[in-house]
């Protein structure tokens, strides 16, 4: 039977052209906003663009969404990625316009951009090179490359073994956090072109 990949819907936009990227490289995947098909998955993917916090309410404002994440990823052991806020929302807490609370998966905080060099600008748009650390290298899914990033914060992990990728803008920003059967990246796979798409076919080969 074919692996079922859900899309978390809650709201945090690029849903459509994720979907888009998943569907070209052969997923089975259901775009959902209900907790019992999240059970049922055998794949994660958890979008998001904007704010901390609203994307943390958004999450928080579907019925039963964030027990059925934690029940099939943190209990069930399917594999799991985030991407940009998605990513970020695995962090303890974030700091944008207030402290909030996210999911606890990997401890740190997001925090804004601060580069010490006033012509590095904020936000982090375009293209960069994202950098496996030493530890991550032969990881089943994240490889060295250039990917595209759009981000005005930035996840400061607390344990330096859950980072599994840096870039450098300004000063080394992690660029993809990695946990047993969690994965996430900063970048968007789906606006990254073959780069993108080749993470995309390792997440759906992925056995943690």
């Amino acid at each position: 039977m074919t692996e079922i990949v859900a899309l978390v819907d809650y709201g945090a936009g690029n849903l459509h052209s994720v979907h888009n990227a998943l569907k070209a490289v052969g997923a089975n995947v259901i775009v959902t906003a209900d907790a019992q098909a999240v059970r049922a998955a055998d794949r994660i993917v958890l979008p998001g663009v904007g704010a901390f916090r609203a994307c943390r309410d958004g999450l928080k404002n579907v019925p039963g969404m964030i027990d059925a994440m934690r029940e099939r990823v943190e209990v069930g052991g399917a594999p799991f990625l985030g991407i940009c806020v998605g990513m970020q929302l695995l962090a303890d807490r974030g700091l944008e316009f207030g402290s909030h609370k996210g999911l606890g998966w990997i401890p740190g905080e997001v925090r804004r951009i601060s580069p010490s060099d006033s012509a590095v600008k904020v936000p982090h748009m375009g293209w960069n090179d994202v950098a496996l650390v030493p530890h991550a290298r032969g990881h089943q899914v994240l490889d060295q490359g250039e990917a595209y990033f759009l981000h005005s914060y930035h996840f400061a992990v607390e344990n330096p073994k859950h980072i599994a990728a840096l870039t450098d803008h300004g000063e080394g920003l992690v660029a993809a956090v990695a946990r047993d059967n969690v994965l996430g990246v900063q970048f968007h796979p789906e606006k990254s072109q073959r780069y993108g798409l080749e993470l995309l076919e390792g997440f759906l080969a992925w056995t943690p």
